[in-house]
């Protein structure tokens, strides 16, 4: 069976990885793919926010599956299109997907079928920011309402500097292009969950549970970025709260979507609060998050495509989903000046060659490209190096004892990813 992944960063790496390991799967295709991608797949140029091109490639490739990585296609229709088409492919339409793709709609979404989130104002001018304001408590959570890579977020310790950053959100200056629609929310602390779940339009079952770092510096300081990296051990919550997260959170949202006529299918990541007030939902993502599937996939025992067929075929309540116990981990190197601005093409030092399948710590390439026979950066973050154990620490340690072997100039990364955990024990 030939199977298509879209995408081409760490989370797509950590996608075809798996693949592989299917008795099923014959050939993996990926596109456009990255240097590190390369090594396990036949990797294809492709725009992925270009709905002619992507379809012709499936028209081309005709493959069995095709599996959607990143949300920019899912926000263009890309699943619509296939479908439309009689392809099989697994994540969720254009339509499902707003629950990432416009934070707005995600907010009213929440209101209407009484999942837990921060209080919020939806605001389309600068004007009603000001308005608005009044209503928050300092500090602020500014965002942008549309996709922005996991840098639309923006923390304000007071008023002004909420009004400024929406005032930048607007007019394009923050995130290079203009935002049609800010969202001011309550802040809210505690410690913060991924809670994945599979659908397949009328049921959610649980895969997994990761925590991310999202802040650039150790203690988590710094502004935010795409994820510094992620761990999922066997006890990051417990049966009992994963059960009311299943019910109270993935599952409202299947049935709400349902009833408004646009079926959720495929993978629904939800970002958790656990608040003094009890679990709030900071955000949802419609497809595997990143860096958090790559540490998650090092634990899937169940053939990762038996679940894209459970989440296509409406059987996902069939299906028994098994972890390999203990703890993963991954650790993000990035280029200097990220979440700012960086430069590429650096070629990167001690790459090990990835052998199988079946490794224990495994360098899954997010930003690398190919360039006369070198693995040189080409993102922001450009390695997740990952690695699974029987418990966190020695997961851990084998992730940064790859990591050390690894070099390129200006390679940054935090070396406390799994702290809150650590500290715990």
């Amino acid at each position: 069976m030939k199977i298509l992944v879209i995408g081409g960063g760490g989370r797509e790496h950590a996608l075809v990885w798996s693949l592989r390991k299917s008795s099923q799967v014959t050939e993996v295709i990926c596109a456009p793919g990255n240097g590190g991608i390369a090594q396990f797949a036949r990797c294809l140029p492709v725009d992925v926010g270009n709905l002619h091109e992507m379809v012709n490639l499936v028209a081309i490739e005709q493959p069995a599956l095709t599996v959607v990585g990143p949300e920019l296609p899912l926000s263009v229709g890309l699943v619509d299109e296939l479908t439309k088409r009689g392809h099989r492919v697994f994540g969720p339409t254009r339509a499902a997907a707003q629950l990432e793709t416009s934070k707005a709609f995600s907010k009213e979404f929440m209101r209407r079928h009484d999942i837990p989130t921060a209080e919020y104002g939806i605001c389309t001018s600068l004007d009603q920011v000001r308005e608005q304001l009044p209503r928050f408590t300092a500090p602020i959570v500014v965002k942008a309402s549309g996709l922005a890579a996991g840098k639309g977020v923006v923390i304000c310790e007071t008023h002004l500097q909420a009004e400024t950053a929406a005032a930048e959100m607007f007019s394009g200056s923050l995130l290079g292009s203009p935002e049609n629609v800010v969202v001011l929310e309550e802040f809210l602390t505690g410690e913060e969950l991924s809670f994945f779940a599979l659908c397949d339009g009328t049921h959610a079952i649980e895969i997994a549970s990761a925590q991310d770092h999202k802040r650039v510096g150790e203690g988590d300081t710094g502004p935010n970025t795409g994820g510094m990296g992620a761990y999922s051990t066997d006890g990051i919550a417990t049966p009992a709260m994963r059960g009311w997260l299943l019910r109270n959170v993935a599952q409202k949202v299947v049935d709400g979507m349902r009833s408004e006529g646009e079926p959720f299918k495929g993978i629904l990541f939800c970002g958790i609060m656990m608040s003094p007030r009890g679990p709030m939902v900071l955000e949802f993502n419609t497809r595997f998050g990143d860096p958090e599937t790559e540490a998650i996939l090092l634990r899937l025992e169940t053939d990762i495509l038996d679940l894209f067929n459970a989440s296509i075929d409406g059987t996902a309540n069939q299906l028994a989903v098994t972890m390999r116990p203990g703890a993963s981990v991954c650790v993000i190197a990035a280029s200097g000046g990220y979440p700012g601005k960086y430069a590429s093409g650096k070629p990167i030092a001690g790459l090990s060659q990835q052998k199988d399948s079946n490794e224990d710590v495994v360098v899954f390439h997010s930003g690398t490209a190919l360039k006369d026979g070198q693995i040189v950066t080409a993102g922001g973050r450009v390695l997740a190096v990952s690695a699974v154990a029987l418990d966190l620490q020695t997961a851990l340690d084998k992730a940064y004892n790859e990591l050390g072997k690894i070099s390129f100039e200006g390679m940054q990364f935090r070396r406390d990813i799994g702290h809150r955990a650590v500290r715990q024990k």
